[in-house]
């Protein structure tokens, strides 16, 4: 049985892949552009494919394939119903990041909060010799505690931002769907969640509802200059009218680890924003810990040998 990894680089080197345990050909390729895919995974049985486009014209010209491995929570570069209709199953990899996720949500928070970024340009700038004083107060500090966290999203990872939050005495408003008329027991409504943050943070999946769900009207009803975290999907926020609400005071910072598209052409709206005080943006990386690309790895291989014993786990149909 031929297995092709289409994307090997997009787990870090130090991540073992264990061995398949049924007789295979394993053929890695560190990258492979959607040109390349029919002519390198022909043969296969079984392909892999983290980020790798697999749409409806290529599937039809792998007439072997009887599996797509995703090695991620997240399978919107892989045509579902195409799968369906070709007999080709699709396995991935769930609820892996419940600790990478969230840790970086707070990562980012801790930074802007307490302006870390600001302090070590301006040290390294020679400003505490300037100062002439044991510290000095160039930017200003805020506590967590006390403030109110707007959480759109309370799957696993939502819901483990929203058990640390409280742990640290943050107020959590959890949001309702955008349009709902009426709010489930916890929940408040979504353009209450607006109004109402300090820090607002996205853990909900794209779809056409969600799509662009922070747009130029969404960040208009923020009253409390709340930061903005995203560490879900980049099309959640419409990233002009984020750079134009940072830029006009209608936020006051923003930690964005994902974009619409990866890696972001050097024009998109957020490079212009990289190296400022107020804003983070780092390369999708929120998931990648060493335990979760190790967890994400074994759980992929465990996947494959489940399906080629006749016992599929997992499967996204």
């Amino acid at each position: 049985m031929q297995i092709v990894f289409l994307d090997q680089a997009t787990m870090a080197p130090t991540v073992r892949l264990p061995e398949p345990n049924f007789m295979h050909q394993w053929q890695g390729y560190d990258q492979t552009t959607a040109e390349q895919v029919v002519q390198r995974a022909q043969y296969a049985e079984i392909v892999i494919s983290n980020k790798v486009p697999l749409e409806a014209d290529t599937l039809k010209q792998l007439p072997k394939l009887r599996l797509i491995a995703v090695p991620a929570t997240g399978y919107n570069h892989i045509d579902i119903e195409a799968c369906k209709n070709l007999g080709v199953q699709v396995c991935h990899v769930p609820d892996y990041a419940q600790t990478t996720v969230p840790e970086h949500v707070f990562a980012l928070i801790f930074a802007l909060q307490r302006q870390l970024l600001p302090y070590q340009r301006s040290l390294l700038a020679g400003r505490w010799q300037q100062s002439g004083q044991f510290c000095y107060f160039d930017y200003p500090i805020r506590d967590l505690k006390g403030s109110y966290l707007g959480l759109v999203g309370a799957g696993a990872l939502g819901s483990e931002v929203a058990r640390i939050a409280s742990a640290l005495g943050v107020h959590v408003l959890q949001a309702e769907h955008k349009g709902a008329k009426q709010c489930r027991e916890g929940y408040v409504r979504f353009e209450q969640m607006l109004e109402q943050s300090d820090i607002i943070s996205l853990h909900c999946p794209l779809t056409p509802q969600t799509h662009h769900l922070l747009d130029a009207q969404a960040f208009a009803q923020m009253q409390r200059q709340p930061m903005i975290i995203n560490t879900a999907r980049g099309a959640l926020i419409d990233p002009d009218a984020l750079v134009h609400a940072l830029q006009v005071g209608q936020i006051r910072a923003a930690g964005i680890d994902v974009c619409e598209i990866e890696p972001p052409p050097a024009d998109h709206p957020y490079m212009q924003l990289v190296g400022t005080d107020h804003f983070i943006l780092t390369p999708h990386i929120g998931w990648a810990s060493i335990e979760a690309m190790q967890f994400v790895a074994d759980q992929t291989i465990a996947n494959i040998n489940a399906f080629v014993a006749g016992q599929p786990i997992h499967l996204v149909q």
